[in-house]
């Protein structure tokens, strides 16, 4: 069941980037670091077109994007084979997620080591975890697993914030927290569009989703660049 509520601002992001040395787009009201996972309407985290764009390591931040991006992609492929009852489908997509979790943790090691790589996967193992057992419980009609699976996401999104606050000064744990909800709220309400074969509504969600990951990936991008200037590029 989608749950209608008012988007998450884009003041996290500011927080984030400003201390990046990059520009973001107008704050919103700030979301309380204690806030319950949120349903994000397909219209929030548009980038507009002439925001200034100073990149410190652009080689870093497509690198970034292109990671998280493949692990929205690899989802909805999930999601959209479960609607069509498409098994195979549905296994090729979550072995994808893993796999692109996989990178996104090699490139957390790159810059932190091993153990903070390994640590990284664990988290986003949760997280797809999450995602997926949402998915299937909100496509068997389950309210019960479902509701869980919100829980179990929004302190996944806790836990990763406080990962990511604690290897990098750069990344305010309550602000990551914001910006992770919303990307669990995006997770969700894509979910319960697709399954109510709204294509339309879930085309617009999926763009709205897309900008959101920019801008984690730019965050993050951005915090690591500050944090090893002679590493990053």
């Amino acid at each position: 069941m989608s749950i209608s509520l008012k988007p998450l601002g884009l003041a996290v992001t500011l927080a984030l980037v400003a201390g990046c040395n990059q520009a973001a787009p107008a704050a919103e009201a700030d979301a309380p670091a204690e806030a319950p996972m949120q349903e994000a309407p397909a219209a929030t985290a548009a980038v507009p077109a002439d925001a200034p764009a100073e990149v410190a390591a652009p080689q870093l931040q497509a690198a970034m994007r292109d990671l998280w991006h493949g692990h929205i992609v690899h989802a909805r492929d999930y999601a959209l084979a479960v609607k069509a009852g498409n098994d195979a489908d549905a296994q090729a997509a979550a072995d994808a997620v893993v796999g692109n979790a996989k990178q996104i943790a090699g490139a957390v090691a790159g810059f932190y080591g091993d153990a903070a790589g390994e640590g990284m996967l664990t988290l986003l193992a949760g997280h797809w975890g999450a995602v997926k057992a949402l998915n299937d419980a909100r496509a068997d009609g389950n309210e019960a697993a479902a509701s869980q699976a919100m829980t179990d996401l929004s302190t996944n999104a806790g836990e990763i914030a406080k990962f990511l606050a604690g290897a990098n000064p750069n990344l305010p744990e309550d602000t990551v927290r914001a910006l992770l909800l919303a990307h669990g709220a995006h997770h969700s309400q894509q979910i319960d569009l697709i399954l109510a074969g709204d294509t339309e509504g879930e085309a617009a969600e999926w763009t709205a989703m897309q900008s959101h990951m920019d801008m984690i990936a730019d965050a993050l991008a951005g915090a690591i660049a500050k944090q090893f200037p002679d590493k990053a590029s």
